[in-house]
C-alpha cells in the first residue's frame, strides 16, 4: 500500500526533478497527479525514466480531498492560494516556495539536520522547504556543530542560475551565444549581464543592504540548526546553469581540526568528501549535478580565530537545494507519521 501523491508545478525546472526524484527512490505511490496552472493543462509529463507519462490537471480545478501529500513548486503566490486548501481537505503540503519557511508554527525541514521538527506539521499540515543554498550549508554544518558547537558561520554563495528558473538559464545561454557572435547583450532576468560575468545581487535589497537572499540563509540557518549561531551571508549569481557552491568559514566554541572535521564530515549522512590537496582534487559544479549529495572539499583551519575552518561546498541545487529535500521529507513524514507504505 502507498500513498496518493501530488506534484504541483510540475512543469516547472523544480517540478519535473521532483517528478525524477519519486522515481529514482522508487517513492510508494498508489495514485499520482500532476497539476500546473491553466497554460500548462494537457501537457504530458514523464515520470523520470519508467516509461510512464502523465497528463497536467489544472490546479484551479483539483479537488485534493483523499490525497496523501502535494510537493509544490508553484512559488508564494500560488502556494498562498493553495497551500491552505490542501492542508484544510488533509492533504500534507510539502512547499519548495519561501512563504512559509519562518512561520513559527510550520516546520521547516532538512531531513540530515532536524528530522525531529517535523513532528510540529499537524499545526498546520503544512511543512516548508528551506532555500536552496541553506539545504546544503546545513547539511555540511550539521555533523560539526555536534562536534564542536559553531558560534559564527561567513558564507559567500556561487549561484547558479538555475536558481532563477528557465528564464535565467535561458539569459545565461542566450547572452553567451550573442557575445561570441558579437551581437548587443541586454539584460532582462537579472539586473547585469550574467554571461563571463558574477552579479552579487540576489533577490530585493532590504533597509540594512542585505538581500532577501542572504536574509534567508541567515534565517533559516537558525531555525533549522540553532538560534545562537550567528550567521553572515554575501548571496553572488554566477555563470553556471547548475549547481551552487559556497565557500564557507566557521568558527567554533570548542577545538577542532582539519583532521577531524574531514573524519567527521566522510561519515556524515548526506555528505560526499572529496578532498585531496591536489590539482583537481576538490568538486565542481558541474561535477555535482544530478548528484544527491552535499559535496565538500578544502577543509582547513583557519588561523586568524581560535578555532577555525574553511570549506568548499557543492550541491546540485535542483536537487538537494529543492525537488531531493522535499521528496526526503515526503519519506520522512510516511515514516514518522503517515506510516501507509
Amino acid at each position: 500500500m502507498g500513498y496518493r501523491v501530488v506534484v504541483a508545478g510540475a512543469t516547472g525546472n523544480v517540478g519535473r526533478e521532483m517528478l525524477n526524484i519519486l522515481a529514482e527512490r522508487e517513492f510508494p505511490i498508489d495514485e499520482l497527479a500532476v497539476l500546473a496552472s491553466s497554460r500548462s493543462t494537457g501537457d504530458m509529463v514523464d515520470f523520470g525514466e519508467t516509461g510512464k507519462q502523465y497528463k497536467v490537471q489544472n490546479i484551479e480545478h483539483f479537488d485534493p480531498t483523499g490525497w496523501d501529500m502535494a510537493l509544490f513548486a508553484i512559488g508564494s503566490e500560488g502556494s498562498a492560494i493553495y497551500a491552505p486548501k490542501f492542508a484544510a481537505a488533509g492533504c500534507t503540503v510539502i512547499d519548495n516556495a519561501s512563504l512559509y519557511r519562518m512561520d513559527p508554527d510550520i516546520p521547516l525541514i532538512v531531513p540530515e539536520v532536524n528530522p525531529e521538527a517535523i513532528d510540529g506539521y499537524k499545526a498546520r499540515n503544512i511543512i516548508a522547504n528551506p532555500n536552496c543554498s541553506t539545504a546544503q550549508m546545513v547539511v555540511a554544518l550539521k555533523p560539526l556543530h555536534d562536534a564542536a558547537k559553531i558560534k559564527r558561520v561567513v558564507v559567500a554563495t556561487y549561484q547558479s542560475v538555475s536558481g532563477a528558473g528557465k528564464a535565467g538559464m535561458d539569459e545565461l545561454f542566450n547572452q553567451s551565444r550573442a557575445i561570441f557572435v558579437g551581437d548587443q547583450v541586454e539584460p532582462a532576468k537579472f539586473t547585469k549581464q550574467i554571461a563571463f560575468n558574477v552579479i552579487p545581487h540576489i533577490d530585493s535589497f532590504l533597509d540594512d543592504g542585505s538581500t532577501k537572499e542572504e536574509f534567508k540563509m541567515v534565517a533559516e540557518t537558525k531555525k533549522i540548526l540553532d538560534p545562537k549561531v550567528k550567521v553572515t551571508a554575501t548571496c553572488v549569481r554566477v555563470p553556471v546553469f547548475v549547481g551552487h557552491s559556497e565557500a564557507i568559514n566557521i568558527e567554533f566554541e570548542n577545538e577542532i581540526s582539519a583532521e577531524e572535521a574531514q573524519n567527521i564530515l566522510r561519515e556524515a549522512p548526506g555528505i560526499m568528501l572529496v578532498d585531496k590537496r591536489e590539482n583537481g582534487g576538490y568538486v565542481t559544479p558541474i561535477e555535482c549535478v544530478g548528484e544527491y549529495a552535499t559535496y565538500v572539499s578544502r577543509v582547513r583551519e583557519d588561523s586568524t580565530v581560535e578555532n577555525g575552518l574553511s570549506l568548499w561546498c557543492v550541491s546540485d541545487n535542483l536537487r538537494k537545494g529543492a525537488a531531493l529535500n522535499a521528496v526526503q521529507i515526503a519519506e520522512l513524514l510516511g515514516r514518522r507519521h503517515l506510516q501507509k507504505a
